[in-house]
């Protein structure tokens, strides 16, 4: 199968598995809007299993689509200080130990088609297999995610190792102390699980910023003194990334780190 007629399979396959959901609903014939369908389709799907050929199409399809977009290795990135970089770029692109995914207190992802949040990606480009870890997780907790807490999953058909998923707080207003703790506490307790799992190196996205509105520039702040103090970066054990997605925010990672 070359990649137009995985999409397709798999298109047809996930119509086909809620045939009450999608009466009516027929494949679009461009390219473009088939890799919007499949994404919205994929988003939408509830946490159920799928066929082994399933799994087997979809993932040799998400895996050609990384090649297509290309893999930054983090061991080549330049450090800003000893084992720390910052790098502005797709983090379902890059090859580390763990990427960290800002998670909602359900970690089973996000269910909005075709959304631009970070949690959206990820599990998009993991693939299904993802939701239905996180499932497991979920179920056998019993309840929502706690705020600052951490969950390590494999990262399936991304090419890092491991998705660490924590969920940050919801700034409503002003930003209050507790906001700021719960935040540190977000970014210690993914590096205290890494380091217990033997992980390595470890991406951090801006966590909480966008559409938790935390301020960037505030957020940054406690993510580079949280990291920095944090014992396994101290001692060299994990290296760490600090992720961006926009110029602003790296600009303030650069500043930052250039002056502590």
């Amino acid at each position: 199968m070359n990649q137009s007629e995985r999409r397709a399979y798999l298109i047809r396959a996930l119509l086909e598995e809620q045939p009450e959901c999608y009466q009516g609903v027929t494949m679009p014939l461009s390219a473009l809007a088939q890799q919007r369908m499949l994404r919205g389709l994929l988003n939408v799907r509830p946490p159920i299993p799928a066929s082994e050929e399933f799994l087997r199409i979809q993932d040799a399809y998400l895996r050609e689509e990384l090649v297509g977009k290309g893999i930054t290795d983090a061991d080549a990135l330049p450090q800003i200080r000893d084992g720390i970089s910052i790098w502005r770029g797709d983090i379902t692109t890059l090859r580390c130990g763990a990427i960290v995914n800002a998670a909602n207190s359900a970690l089973l992802g996000c269910f909005y088609p075709n959304h631009g949040c970070i949690d959206n990606a990820i599990h998009t480009f993991a693939g299904i297999q993802l939701r239905l870890a996180c499932k497991e997780i979920m179920d056998r907790q019993g309840h929502e995610e706690l705020t600052g807490a951490a969950k390590i999953t494999p990262a399936f058909n991304l090419p890092s190792d491991y998705v660490l998923h924590t969920v940050g707080p919801i700034v409503r207003g002003a930003v209050t102390k507790r906001d700021e703790e719960l935040l540190a506490s977000c970014y210690r307790a993914c590096l205290d699980l890494a380091d217990r799992e033997g992980v390595r190196s470890v991406a951090f996205c801006c966590i909480s910023t966008g559409e938790f509105h935390f301020p960037n520039e505030l957020a940054a702040h406690i993510a580079v003194k949280t990291v920095c103090e944090h014992d396994a970066v101290r001692r060299r054990r994990i290296r760490v990334i600090f992720n961006v997605f926009k110029e602003q925010d790296e600009a303030i990672y650069r500043r930052i780190l250039a002056e502590n």
